[in-house]
């Protein structure tokens, strides 16, 4: 019986006794893929996106990124820094852009693979704010940042470390250091880079080389690291992000390229508007990826839900956002490539709306076939704060997803006629020899629920699922479970920052 922690499991049973094998780290979707409208209205999508890239044009800020579209056959206008894209520039990107993208992380058995058909799922990512029961809602810290780290750690099912909240108190020029410091001695999961100009990027890159122990040549053949890439719709490709597809595909890290579409603001209040547009912009950016080097790994990707018209704020796990997820799956099946979709929860407490609205949106994900699937736990207040107790109580839920990414037997001894024959009518199987085989190897222990009744309940002390979540996420803090780490590497790590501190750091352009 495990619950998929990382070094350990709970529950009652002791470790002298069966432990059935469970396998967190290599999930494939064994769901079917739904479809929100026909094969003929995706194909429609797809002929108005290539439209768009070609009559209507992006908006491109980056004089570089001009000039590789220019080079590649893009009409570009300097003056309005528009750029049209032919679409068989956009095929040709197409054909180039691998379908199967192996990531080594800091310890192989954490490698993954994306591709068609795995899922990986992570944490909340990019939130300004914190919150926890104890000591309730604040700007995001170091501190957060490095506790966030450590529970993404903990936990198989989450196989990516994102930029789970943002440390502002640490000052932008050295904030790599930080990042990338953390990431590389609390976890050997596959990083995270910040897309923050080119100064920023290299110095990351460098850290992760060196602290693996990687040849230019090594790190360069393979993906170590990732990063996200935002447009900035409608049809905006800004300096950062342009910037960051070029800097991570020239040194053949992974971009996850991904489109902020909100129905009704940043894109056409419609589902297949907003589709249309989103579809556009990613390809845009994975046209840029290929052009600057054929064969860069690069994940197909989107964000599109709609805003409550009442207030413009965003909302998620709607049906608009459900359907939003069934038509990019649609899309990127069409090209053929990895791509990345996003849970979350507009809520602004841990309480049922959040519970409701993130799964709702994770089975959106899930019935579209995502590779990835970001905001899977943790996620509030459409994006603004990441809370400890939800990360916890969403962990819940994709470790019984995990559990049935698992294959299920049916067997002759699974279908259990010799059960049916030892319990007589009347009877109970609570005991029978076929159950007492399995219940210590196969029953699944919550992290969080209480299944018992209501008068045990209370005479446990009746804790809440919340208050049952702080105790969990500070035990892992406090057990403070960390990988294997090279006394040299480590040395060497703190020297590079050191260095790089003393001279000022690296200053995030814009």
């Amino acid at each position: 019986m495990r619950s998929g922690r990382s070094g350990g499991r709970r529950g009652r049973i002791a470790d002298t006794e069966p432990k059935r094998v469970v396998d967190y780290r290599n999930l494939r979707n064994p769901f079917p893929q739904m479809p929100v409208f026909s094969d003929d209205r995706i194909a429609a999508i797809h002929e108005a996106a290539l439209s768009v890239l070609e009559d209507l044009g992006v908006k491109v800020l980056l004089p570089e990124a001009r000039k590789v579209f220019r080079q590649g056959g893009a009409i570009v206008d300097d003056a309005t820094e528009m750029v049209h894209i032919g679409r068989e520039m956009v095929e040709a990107a197409l054909a180039t852009a691998p379908k199967s993208i192996p990531c080594l992380a800091g310890a192989r058995h954490r490698d993954i693979v994306l591709e068609p058909g795995s899922l990986v799922f992570q944490p909340g990512a990019g939130a300004p704010h914190a919150t926890d029961l104890e000591r309730g809602r604040r700007p995001g810290s170091a501190r957060d940042y490095r506790e966030f780290v450590q529970l993404t750690q903990a936990f198989d099912v989450l196989h990516m470390v994102p930029p789970v909240v943002e440390p502002q108190d640490v000052p932008p020029n050295l904030r790599h250091y930080f990042t990338m410091d953390a990431q590389l001695t609390l976890s050997d999961k596959l990083p995270f880079v910040y897309s923050r100009g080119t100064p920023q990027v290299i110095e990351s890159f460098e850290m992760l080389r060196d602290f693996r122990g990687l040849s230019d040549d090594a790190f360069a053949a393979n993906s170590h690291c990732y990063t996200i890439i935002n447009t900035n719709s409608p049809r905006t490709l800004d300096i950062p992000m342009a910037q960051g597809l070029i800097d991570f595909a020239k040194a053949g890290q992974v971009s996850i390229v991904t489109p902020f579409t909100l129905m009704g603001a940043m894109a056409p209040i419609t589902v297949a508007g907003a589709m249309t547009l989103s579809h556009a912009e990613a390809l845009a950016a994975i046209t840029l990826t290929q052009l600057v080097n054929p064969g860069a790994p690069v994940c197909y990707g989107t964000f599109t839900s709609n805003v409550d018209m009442k207030s413009g704020a965003p909302a998620f796990g709607t049906p608009e956002h459900f359907k939003a997820s069934l038509a990019a799956g649609q899309l990127a099946r069409l090209i053929g490539l990895p791509w990345r979709c996003a849970s979350g929860s507009a809520s602004n407490i841990n309480d049922v709306q959040a519970a409701n609205e993130t799964q709702f949106a994770l089975w959106g994900c899930l019935m579209a076939g995502a590779t990835v699937v970001i905001h899977a736990a943790g996620w509030l207040e459409g994006g603004l704060t990441v809370s400890y107790e939800k990360m916890i109580t969403d962990m819940e839920v994709l470790q019984m997803v995990a559990e049935m990414c698992a294959a299920t037997s049916a067997e002759d001894a699974e279908i259990g006629l010799d059960a049916l024959a030892e319990v007589m009518p009347g009877g109970h199987f609570f005991g029978a020899g076929h159950t007492m085989e399995r219940y210590q190897t196969e029953f699944y222990e919550p992290l969080v629920a209480d299944w018992s009744n209501f008068g045990s309940w209370t005479e446990k002390g009746g804790l809440t699922a919340s208050a049952r979540a702080t105790q969990i996420w500070k035990d892992i803090l406090a057990a403070d479970a960390r990988p294997d780490i090279d006394g040299a590497r480590l040395e060497a790590l703190n020297s590079y920052i050191e260095k790089g501190t003393a001279r000022g750091g690296a200053a995030p352009e814009s």
